[in-house]
């Protein structure tokens, strides 16, 4: 049976009082989650808290329920219902409390199983992957910048130059349902998975990724400690969250384990 070797980092950033962002990593589920949150009054880190608490509790949840273990049988429809479930939460909690009147969060979710990963995003949190030296986003960005990308109209460099980079087109707990886009990829031995923020990659090209990737990747803790410092040295501008993958083919849930994490958490 393969393990999953993952760490993660958030942080506040240099520009920002507090950190809206919030970072999930349950590794007896094979899970990973990264949520930003917006919303004044602390409202941000509230949506992004409950994007991440109602995801894990869902995902560990069903797996207890259903006995399954690995090979897809129900890993898509659970990331789907599990983002779906955490978009109602927000919602609701912002119309029984009008102080977070407009919250909302992007997420992105990673849910590992044999030799597959499930993704689910909403927003424009990013998963990339680090295969053979090669840094490869996964996800396509929820934005109106990625749309501009999309229909030819600006390049990539000039998007992360624009003043509308962080306008998302689709968010967590805005509307009573949302649209998540969820897909099955294989996973390759060795391979990394990044997940961030975009307090990451509005700061550091994908270049700048790829390359720390290749220098320290062995080290993901190392890894994840410099992106997170390189951004702040560059400014800071947002808040910064990071976790960082390694996996290999096999990768199997421990269901003991995973009975103790719920009954602990």
């Amino acid at each position: 049976m393969s393990e999953l070797l993952i760490t993660g980092l958030t942080d506040a950033g240099r520009m920002r009082e507090q950190n809206e962002d919030n970072i999930a990593m349950a590794p007896e589920a094979g899970l990973v989650v990264v949520a930003d949150g917006m919303g004044g009054h602390r409202a941000g880190e509230v949506a992004s808290r409950l994007a991440v608490d109602v995801i894990q509790r869902h995902v560990v949840d069903t797996l207890l329920e259903t006995g399954e273990n690995s090979h897809g049988s129900i890993e898509v429809a659970l990331v789907r219902d599990a983002i779906q479930q955490a978009n109602q939460a927000i919602y609701a909690h912002a119309r029984e409390n009008p102080e977070y009147a407009g919250m909302g969060s992007t997420v992105v979710v990673a849910l590992f199983y044999g030799d597959k990963l499930c993704v689910g995003h909403v927003g424009d949190s990013r998963l990339y992957r680090f295969r053979d030296t090669i840094l490869e986003q996964v996800t396509e960005d929820h934005s109106v910048v990625q749309e501009l990308i999309s229909r030819g109209l600006v390049t990539a460099e000039e998007a992360r130059q624009s003043i509308s980079k962080n306008l998302v087109t689709r968010a967590l707990g805005i509307d009573p349902d949302v649209e998540a886009d969820v897909a099955e990829h294989d996973v390759y031995d060795d391979d990394v998975y990044l997940l961030c923020s975009d307090g990451l990659n509005d700061v550091l090209a994908d270049g700048d990724l790829e390359l720390m990737l290749t220098e320290l990747g062995r080290n993901l803790e190392a890894t994840a400690r410099q992106m997170v410092n390189t951004a702040n040295e560059r400014g800071g501008p947002d808040n910064i969250s990071v976790i960082l993958v390694r996996a290999n083919r096999g990768f199997a849930r421990n269901p003991e384990a995973l009975r103790k994490m719920r009954d602990q958490g």
